[in-house]
């Protein structure tokens, strides 16, 4: 990564935490609007850092839930559920 990468996931993920404490899910968006207005570019790749971050751990609380549910259900000498993921075309099945 470069120094500018680096630099942008730093601040992303301080961003997510202050967010998560703060519970202000606009502060990625009002960070991202004052670093724009002196760089454009590092702009973009703290917006690419935080969407990245954030959809990892959408992705990995689906993936504890699932193995949660599973694990459950072997327990019980249940069929193990399909894995469906919110907002799919399969999600009402």
């Amino acid at each position: 990564m470069s120094v500018v990468d680096d630099l942008a996931d730093k601040l992303a993920q301080d961003v997510i935490k202050a967010m998560d404490a703060l519970g202000d899910e606009q502060l990625p968006e009002q960070v991202a609007n004052v670093l724009g207005a002196s760089s454009p570019s590092s702009e973009d790749i703290f917006r690419a850092a935080v969407r990245i971050r954030l959809a990892e751990r959408r992705a990995r609380n689906f993936l504890n839930e699932h193995v949660k549910t599973a694990l459950a259900a072997r327990k019980q000498g249940e069929a193990i559920p399909k894995a469906i993921a919110p907002g799919t075309d399969n999600e009402h099945l």
